[in-house]
């Protein structure tokens, strides 16, 4: 499947480096690759046309720091993703430097904790993975934080700018061995989240579309106690209009938890994907265009795994050059930066020994595909955002990523392959607040940027 293109990337010296996450950071309109640096700079990738340069502000470098997890999100309502660097320096609890939230603030990064009136709401516990989240579908985001040995969070602006942890207030500040995290309308139309968690069952978080979160993991089937969850990814594993959860356990069966039309999840994995291993990032994503989406596990001094849909079923297939079997992945990420249709695989390694990042591509194939980024009313990405695709007699859905894989965070754009497919349909967008937008016979091997259907 993936052949391998690190000499893409001009600067690239061996270093701890841990989540990965797609964001447009330089505010030009074009997403860079984010490389959270443990005890190194973090590092900023951009696609100049012919290869990935290194375009990394110094306040953004933080080298002083141990960044493990990132996501970007627009916290304020201003078009501009704000940038989440969640840092750790122990495995769990109580930890000594605080988190980072930076601020563009007249083209100058702000770390909104730095603040003296930040000082009382600091993350001072152990994190594990990131995301974003629009709870109430205003288009304005908050970070929700799967912490390890203390309360999860979840920090808002409030207006008058102020930072608060609002997870008390509605129902999502409890204490486990979080591990990561992933929001999007599961079971809601709203954005639900699930939290996978290390010595204690997972979280599923239901939106109660007043703002609030009930936890329902035990009752819907994915509590999973007896493992130990890290990565995590989204999809409609098969074809029944439903989001299903693929779920990696550290060293521990995964899951392919299928959702039932009564809101339930059952596991389905098959063999070849329960099968153990030390596993970190889980990606679900069209890598060959073929209509049908991969699942790519991620493993840490293990070959990693590739699995996708063989006449019905899910089976192992060769993940090419991504096999990396003596590499230490600890963080990975797809996004199309170069514009040619087809995902890159950005994967970073580290954690027990320091090495590169590695680059892989896909080999053109003639499929076609259609790429579409929606903007909440403020103009910024829609993360969260549920966007349908009708063609060739078949229904695929996507959700904008808020977070996911494990600390890392996806591009915010719906990425559909559509085979031999020339033809589209429609193209649906719904966002948060239960608005929505079609797209009538788009054209094929192109990217739609919809605006919110009331944006100023």
């Amino acid at each position: 499947m993936f052949t391998n293109r690190s000499d893409l990337i001009l600067r690239n010296p061996a270093q701890f480096n841990y989540g990965v996450a797609v964001a447009d950071v330089d505010g030009d309109g074009r997403f860079e690759w984010f490389i959270a640096g443990f005890g190194f700079p973090n590092v900023i990738l951009k696609w100049n046309g012919a290869a990935l340069i290194t375009n990394t502000p110094p306040t953004l470098a933080d080298a002083a720091r141990q960044t493990i997890g990132v996501a970007a999100a627009d916290i304020d309502g201003d078009g501009d993703e704000e940038l989440y660097l969640l840092n750790t320096d122990t495995f769990a609890g109580q930890k000594v430097f605080a988190d980072r939230l930076f601020d563009r603030i007249d083209r100058d990064w702000v770390d909104l904790f730095s603040m003296p009136v930040h000082r009382g709401v600091l993350n001072l516990t152990a994190g594990r993975s990131v995301i974003a989240l629009d709870r109430d579908g205003d288009g304005i985001y908050g970070f929700f934080l799967a912490n390890f040995g203390g309360p999860m969070r979840l920090y808002e602006l409030d207006e008058d700018g102020r930072l608060h942890d609002v997870a008390p207030d509605v129902g999502l500040n409890l204490t486990t061995g979080g591990r990561s995290a992933v929001a999007l309308p599961l079971l809601t139309p709203r954005m639900d989240v699930f939290a996978g968690n290390e010595n204690g069952p997972n979280f599923l978080f239901l939106n109660t579309g007043e703002g609030g979160f009930e936890e329902i993991a035990g009752m819907a089937g994915v509590s999973d106690a007896s493992q130990h969850a890290r990565g995590v990814a989204a999809l409609d594993a098969n074809d029944d209009g439903l989001f299903d959860l693929v779920c990696g356990n550290w060293e521990g069966r995964h899951r392919l938890f299928i959702q039932n039309f009564s809101g339930g999840f059952s596991d389905a994995a098959p063999p070849e994907m329960a099968e153990p291993s030390r596993v970190r990032t889980v990606i679900a994503a069209d890598f060959d265009n073929d209509g049908y989406e991969e699942i790519f596990f991620n493993n840490i001094g293990e070959p990693n795994r590739l699995f996708a849909r063989r006449d019905g079923a899910w089976a192992s297939i060769s993940v090419g050059d991504a096999l990396e079997p003596n590499w230490l992945g600890t963080g990975a990420a797809v996004a199309d930066l170069d514009g040619d249709g087809r995902l890159e695989l950005l994967i970073a390694h580290g954690e027990s020994g320091m090495q590169p990042l590695t680059l892989y591509h896909t080999p053109r194939n003639g499929n076609h595909w259609l790429r579409v980024l929606p903007l909440t009313l403020h103009g910024a990405p829609a993360r969260g955002a549920l966007v349908t695709l009708e063609a060739g007699k078949r229904v695929q859905r996507r959700v904008i990523d808020g977070g996911s894989g494990y600390l890392c965070q996806m591009e915010p754009v719906a990425h559909f392959g559509l085979g031999l497919i020339e033809q589209v349909q429609r193209v649906s967008i719904r966002w948060p607040d239960g608005s929505e937008t079609t797209l009538d016979r788009p054209q094929v091997d192109e990217t739609y940027t919809v605006p919110h259907p009331y944006h100023a």
